[in-house]
């Protein structure tokens, strides 16, 4: 059964985070244009989080955190023509991770990937949009429903899956040199205080929550007014990811 490249996941969500291109990512995909000329950034706040600092200092040192970390989880929601797309990876700069991924009317994956392996289980959905013809949907039910496949990370119906693991991929775009970003207040994501900072560019607005205690990590992304919406978190920085090899019995070797 040939696994769906779900290139069109990983498109929204590197290119839905540069439709904030004010938001320091000026450098990627097709919406990476040069900002629009902005208002500079608001004075810095003397006092609260971050006390002397502008929003775009806040952001740039934000950023700076964030990509500099070894490890961290991914979570990410957006409405799409084509149905909600969702995703929750752990991933590390070694390229290991684990998650699920779920793609609207095509179904879902549970995704684990350690050295150069990649284990994916498929949901019913998944299998009968993949399968032409009962004879074979059926075939592919007996065979892989419940169970994970096991490939090599290169293999052509891997290889896709295998790079929503390359961390770098995700926050390679996100450069520190904003100058526009401005304070907006104070929130919590996840039961962590952080600073509110908002842009806007070409009709969309990007709202980046950054945590107001310890490691200044970007906590939250979100790109709203635009034709596909986008919520990103970011969390649990530099913990090992929770890789776990299936169980031999509930694996399918497809080589």
């Amino acid at each position: 059964m040939p696994a769906v490249p779900p290139t069109r996941l990983k498109r929204l969500v590197l290119a839905s985070a540069c439709a904030a291109s004010a938001l320091a990512l000026t450098a990627c995909g097709p919406l990476g244009q040069a900002a629009e000329k902005s208002t500079p950034s608001a004075p810095s706040s003397p006092s609260g989080p971050y006390p002397g600092l502008s929003g775009s200092e806040i952001l740039n040192k934000a950023i700076t955190a964030t990509k500099a970390a070894t490890s961290l989880r991914l979570r990410v929601t957006t409405e799409t023509a084509d149905g909600p797309v969702r995703g929750d990876l752990s991933v590390d700069t070694k390229g290991d991770c684990a998650g699920t991924l779920q793609m609207g009317a095509e179904g879902g994956v549970e995704l684990v990937k350690t050295g150069d392996t990649v284990y994916m289980r498929f949901d019913e959905k998944m299998l009968r949009s993949q399968a032409d013809g009962e004879e074979e949907t059926q075939a592919a039910l007996d065979l892989l429903l419940g169970k994970w496949v096991r490939e090599k990370a290169d293999a052509a119906d891997a290889k896709d899956f295998a790079e929503f693991c390359d961390l770098d991929s995700y926050l390679e775009g996100f450069q520190a040199n904003d100058t526009v970003a401005k304070r907006a207040g104070e929130s919590t994501v996840g039961g962590t205080p952080t600073v509110v900072l908002t842009e806007s560019h070409q009709g969309e607005k990007a709202t980046a929550q950054v945590a107001a205690k310890g490691t200044p990590h970007l906590l939250r992304l979100q790109v709203t007014g635009g034709a596909e919406p986008i919520d990103m978190t970011f969390s649990e920085f530099d913990e090992p990811v929770p890789v776990k090899k299936p169980a031999a019995k509930d694996i399918v070797d497809l080589d």
